[in-house]
């Protein structure tokens, strides 16, 4: 714990626990609530209900730390809006931010445990406007841009159609220098799969919705300018004593 020039008693935080806070206070300000759920998850949940066949290759080792008994440490937080929709009737805002687990190799980008955010939405009208627009509020409030503008390219991910990858650029006096007047890719998302809406309990023909995720890990260096991801993990206190806590 440091001490300032007057003898108080200085507090910090750490960056994954203050983004965390800050984007649960963001979300929550648009109507939308948290979930959690069990890290060791099924196959179901981490697979099956999200649409990923049995072929798929996030099955295979490289990319699953797998328990046995058809279990496995989560490879994202989706499972537990699947678990969300089932004990929940639309209308659904909800976001999940939690710990996952990843087989692979340990880089300047990469971890085998790192946290993700998911957000989802399912209501009787839902576009892919919606989403934009959720995204929008949610970048200019956690970056700090006057201007937020978000484009979509195409993509695939097995529970949402369409998948989507989503790319911002703030404009701005208070957006960080490496965002600033760049294109970013910040995020996966698209539309949810009729297949995940149905197998959840969830009527296809009468409901839609979108869904978004990131890595939280991405968020923070892209708004404090953090190079390395390692960082986050190594219990350094020169890290965590950049971030003070605001009185």
């Amino acid at each position: 714990m440091r001490y300032t020039h007057f003898g108080e008693k200085q507090q910090f935080i750490h960056p994954l626990s203050s983004a965390i806070r800050e984007i649960v206070s963001i979300f929550e300000q648009m109507g939308f609530s948290v979930a959690a759920g069990p890290e060791r998850e099924t196959e179901h949940y981490n697979f099956d209900a999200l649409n990923v066949a049995k072929d798929h290759p996030s099955r295979d080792m490289q990319d699953t730390f797998w328990l046995g008994s058809g279990h496995v440490m989560r490879t994202h937080t989706s499972p537990v809006q699947v678990r969300y929709m089932e004990s929940h009737q639309p209308p659904i805002r909800v976001i999940v931010p939690g710990k996952v687990y990843r087989n692979e190799a340990t880089d300047m980008t990469h971890e085998a445990q790192f946290y993700q955010l998911e957000g989802l939405v399912i209501d009787t009208d839902v576009s892919i406007a919606h989403l934009k627009g959720t995204l929008q509020t949610f970048f200019k409030a956690f970056f700090g841009g006057s201007d937020v503008e978000v484009r979509f390219r195409p993509s695939y991910f097995p529970f949402v159609e369409p998948g989507l990858e989503v790319d911002m650029r703030l404009v701005g006096e208070n957006v960080p220098p490496k965002l600033k007047d760049r294109w970013v890719e910040v995020m996966g998302a698209g539309m949810v799969h009729p297949r995940v809406l149905s197998g959840a309990g969830i009527d296809p023909k009468r409901y839609r919705g979108f869904a978004f995720g990131s890595g939280i890990e991405r968020l923070c260096m892209l708004k404090w300018s953090i190079d390395d991801v390692r960082l986050f993990h190594t219990g350094d206190i020169r890290l965590v004593s950049q971030f003070p806590i605001q009185k």
